[in-house]
């Protein structure tokens, strides 16, 4: 952990890893969602804008190398920085045929590039994908891991934010992506308007009982023009307060498992098109909140960590010394 972290944080993660700081590149790729193009649905998530995620990306009219080439160009004369990681970012990027994916894969195989992160959706996941990816990591020697937004663990928030799956899904993938060997990243939004502490804390307990290595948190950010947008705007949800969203995000952490990665605890949005934001507090300051009052509480990430391993039996096994 870095020094006074009560988590184990990313940039500490990669530095340990592979022996200095590592830059993560956004690409963005020019494919869609199945809860977008028919087959699944044809809006997508309710939260989710005509574009995506990747409002820090450059066009997807850009080839993917070139892409690469001017972000990292970018990151080097300001940071001196040295390793990079090429993250397909936007909407789902395992959903589009074989062979292009294997193309695109293909244009970030440069010698600074130490490991590629492959983002999509938990029914997106499947063995042909996987099979290429890991002959791949095996022929260049770069690191792959699979990045899965799955948002929140509670069945029926899935159903209210047209998700297009269920938890069934991501279970399934996890254990595909664990079968394969590749790392993996979940993301999660702990202030969704359908879901209360116990799925939080649930959520932490199935990501750490699965075996997960590393954890995006999120606070919901509410863009213009989207279903929940309107919802927002015609007072159908309300949302928790940034007080109630730092004592999740603590929460969450006490439950989880020391050994998983926190790539983040707070996002950032495009606040221009947005009719919610992070409360309109900086993203910083949040995250400044949230580690002093783990400080001021002695909260740790794993604190409550206890309940795997068969909990209700361990007063009958010996103490290990």
């Amino acid at each position: 952990m870095e020094t006074k972290s009560r988590y184990r944080t990313y940039s500490q993660y990669l530095r340990e890893k592979y022996g200095e700081k590592v830059y993560k590149i956004p690409l963005n790729l020019p494919v869609t969602c199945p809860n977008r193009d028919g087959i699944l649905g044809r809006n997508g998530c309710i939260f989710c804008g005509e574009e995506g995620t990747g409002f820090e990306s450059l066009c997807n009219k850009i080839s993917v190398s070139e892409q690469l080439d001017q972000n990292i160009k970018y990151i080097q004369e300001k940071y001196k920085a040295g390793k990079f990681i090429a993250f397909f970012q936007n909407f789902t990027n395992t959903y589009l045929p074989l062979s292009d994916f294997k193309g695109y894969m293909g244009e970030v195989l440069q010698d600074n590039v130490v490991e590629i992160a492959v983002s999509t959706r938990p029914d997106c996941i499947h063995d042909d994908y996987l099979e290429y990816l890991k002959d791949l990591q095996y022929r260049t020697g770069k690191n792959i891991s699979i990045e899965l937004g799955l948002q929140s663990v509670n069945y029926y928030t899935l159903q209210k934010i047209n998700r297009g799956h269920t938890l069934a899904e991501f279970i399934d993938a996890m254990l595909k992506i664990k079968k394969f060997g590749f790392s993996s990243c979940v993301h999660l939004i702990l202030n969704l308007p359908w879901d209360h502490e116990a799925d939080v804390i649930e959520g932490a307990k199935i990501l750490s009982a699965l075996g997960v290595e590393q954890v995006k948190l999120h606070s919901l950010y509410i863009v213009k023009g989207t279903e929940m947008g309107r919802q927002y705007e015609n007072g159908q949800i309300k949302l928790i307060s940034l007080e109630e969203y730092v004592d999740r995000v603590i929460t969450f952490l006490e439950y989880l498992d020391p050994n998983i990665v926190l790539q983040r605890i707070i996002g950032r949005a495009p606040e221009e098109n947005t009719l919610f934001c992070n409360w309109g507090t900086s993203w910083w300051k949040i995250k400044d909140m949230i580690d002093e009052k783990m400080e001021h509480t002695d909260s740790y990430q794993g604190k409550k960590f206890n309940y795997l391993n068969g909990k209700a039996v361990k007063h009958f096994v010996p103490e290990k010394r």
